[in-house]
């Protein structure tokens, strides 16, 4: 089993078309594709979003019993679907099972004129699952007879944000060692890095797995329960479970992608104005000009390959549960303890603002 990266993401939405309207207007994504009842997709509503290599699906059920409906009645809006592309779809699926896999959806063929694409599905955390996709032909063709694509629009291959980088997971205590021999066993992947982060008596263990390709890195996060609750306990409670926390997304210019998504009305967490006082101290020479990295509340971290930025979002959503991501990597090829506590720190500021504000009525 060959696993050649992310294929796409599927988010289960309340309502696609406004989900849509958001990732278009503030992210910088476009509508590609679209499919629903008509096009044999019984009981829901998708839409496809691309920009540059990240391919997002947004799902809506039509039914109360459909599984994107029952997903958000528990979780809220959220990453449902890992899709992983494969080269043969069916032999994964059958060496998974073989591994000790939940078999979530057997191998099931979709042909058109120029493409055909096999795809299957097995448990991976939590309520996520994870979609083995095998294409064959054009590539453009997202679901041959289940997704209609729409012209491509002008841009789509430019955008501030070429690709994923990583996800980060929050699973509940006692489920991280479980979690990470799956990955390991089962789907193959190699642990690359292990941390424990302590904040303001507030803990987490946290360690990442990555595909043998490198093109599939999952930032595993379990909370330490003989610490104060923090974040991660939030996350969990107001997710109901394990699910991702947040998607990172790789951009080539994070200054410029910053300055865009913000213009379009993107919120990032805040960094206080002390962080970069000793900044060049901790990382060394700075490979973008320090006033803009504070101005922009740019984050840097520092590994044995070299430099990376990162800035996190807040979240879009009213459980405060899924955010963003945007990192530029200048070599850096690791999660190094600064950027994992600057995170934790900056969610801090944000989850506390967020109790302070009046509270909205939602999902």
């Amino acid at each position: 089993m060959e696993i050649r990266g992310i294929d796409h993401i599927e988010m289960f939405v309340g309502d696609a078309r406004q989900a849509a309207f958001y990732f278009g207007t503030a992210v910088g994504f476009h509508l590609c594709g679209q499919g629903g009842p008509e096009t044999g997709l019984t009981g829901q509503r998708s839409l496809l979003l691309r920009q540059a290599d990240v391919r997002m699906v947004l799902t809506s059920g039509l039914t109360a019993e459909h599984p994107a409906a029952t997903y958000v009645q528990r979780h809220g809006d959220g990453i449902a679907v890992v899709a992983l592309e494969v080269d043969d779809a069916a032999g994964s699926y059958a060496e998974l099972l073989a591994r000790g896999a939940t078999g979530v959806s057997a191998p099931r063929t979709f042909t058109g004129a120029d493409a055909t694409v096999v795809v299957a599905e097995v448990g991976g955390f939590g309520d996520v699952r994870h979609r083995l996709v095998q294409r064959d032909g054009d590539r453009s063709e997202f679901l041959p007879g289940a997704v209609e694509m729409l012209p491509v629009p002008a841009g789509v291959d430019g955008g501030p944000l070429t690709d994923i980088d990583h996800l980060a997971i929050c699973v509940p205590p006692g489920q991280l060692d479980d979690t990470i021999r799956r990955y390991r066993d089962v789907f193959g992947f190699a642990e690359i890095f292990e941390e424990y982060i302590e904040v303001a008596g507030q803990g987490m263990h946290s360690r990442v797995v990555q595909s043998p390709s490198g093109q599939v890195t999952l930032v595993i996060i379990e909370p330490d329960v003989t610490r104060r609750p923090g974040q991660i306990d939030t996350f969990l409670t107001q997710h109901a479970g394990a699910g991702v926390q947040h998607l990172g997304l790789r951009t080539d210019d994070i200054i410029a992608a910053v300055e865009e998504l913000s213009a379009r009305g993107v919120r990032f967490a805040g960094t206080p104005g002390s962080y970069y006082d000793a900044l060049e101290e901790r990382v060394g020479r700075l490979q973008a000009p320090i006033d803009r990295l504070r101005d922009l509340g740019v984050l840097v971290d520092r590994d044995h390959a070299g430099q990376l930025m990162q800035i996190f979002t807040e979240s879009m959503h009213v459980r405060r549960t899924l955010f963003l991501e945007l990192i530029e990597r200048r070599g850096a090829l690791t999660f190094g303890s600064g950027n994992i506590k600057a995170l934790y720190e900056a969610k801090e500021r944000e989850l506390a603002a967020t109790a302070a504000a009046p509270q909205e009525v939602g999902a």
